[in-house]
């Protein structure tokens, strides 16, 4: 694989504070690429910012609640404010509302929960950085996605991210020749908050899989990759 470099670059990663993200955040600074995290709380991202400062990269802290569209709208403004742009976005964070065993009585504000974090607040920053991404003429954004299939009990999160899904295999050739590559991850079942304690895959082995979308430079976009596949891999 031929890789970018990103050494310099500064990357968004939104739910950075622990699981996939924190991987991410962390496996991004090995190529010495500036992070800003987001958590819901600037305490849940310090002791990573200290643990990513010691690997030599910048790193800045943003907080906001990404089902308040307004709070999400002065997250990228303070983002914005505080880096020469963002060249890379990572939509990590997500919520999974609660199994229902009668899948037939899913209540409206389970969707309502799951699309707000899920869908508008990820498109609202993949569309409030895309400008700026097309302006410098490079540009990676990776939405973590889902592989869940046959399971109504967990709808109102398998659609959500069919909706991601659909979002980005829309956008993708829109943004390809301004050298913006929009891409899907699935990390897999893993043993995180959102994943439970049994699933079969441990939270590391996201990587180096999960990086792969980030550091692109065949142009390919549009994509739905599987972290896993490249499970005990080099890349």
């Amino acid at each position: 694989m031929n890789k970018a470099d990103i050494a310099g670059k500064w990357a968004l990663v939104t739910g950075a504070s622990r699981g996939i993200g924190r991987q991410v955040s962390l496996g991004l600074a090995d190529y010495g690429c500036n992070i800003v995290l987001h958590s819901r709380n600037l305490a849940h991202t310090e002791a990573l910012a200290a643990e990513l400062l010691a690997k030599g990269v910048q790193v800045h802290q943003v907080a906001a609640e990404l089902s308040d569209q307004t709070q999400v709208d002065a997250m990228l403004a303070t983002a914005l404010s505080l880096v020469p742009g963002i060249d890379i976005v990572y939509n990590n964070a997500a919520v999974m509302t609660p199994y229902r065993s009668d899948w037939k009585s899913v209540p409206a504000e389970d969707f309502r929960k799951s699309f707000e974090v899920n869908v508008t607040a990820l498109i609202r920053i993949c569309h409030g950085l895309i400008p700026g991404m097309a302006e410098r003429g490079w540009g990676r954004i990776v939405n973590v996605t889902s592989g869940i299939q046959d399971q109504p009990e967990l709808i109102a999160y398998s659609i959500s991210k069919a909706a991601v899904d659909k979002f980005v295999t829309d956008t993708a050739r829109h943004l390809k020749e301004a050298g913006v590559l929009i891409n899907l991850l699935d990390p897999g079942w893993l043993r995180t908050d959102l994943g439970g304690p049994n699933a079969p895959n441990s939270v590391e082995s996201v990587l180096p899989g999960a990086l792969v979308p980030a550091l692109l430079d065949d142009g390919t976009t549009g994509h739905f990759f599987r972290a896993q596949d490249y499970a005990g891999q080099t890349i």
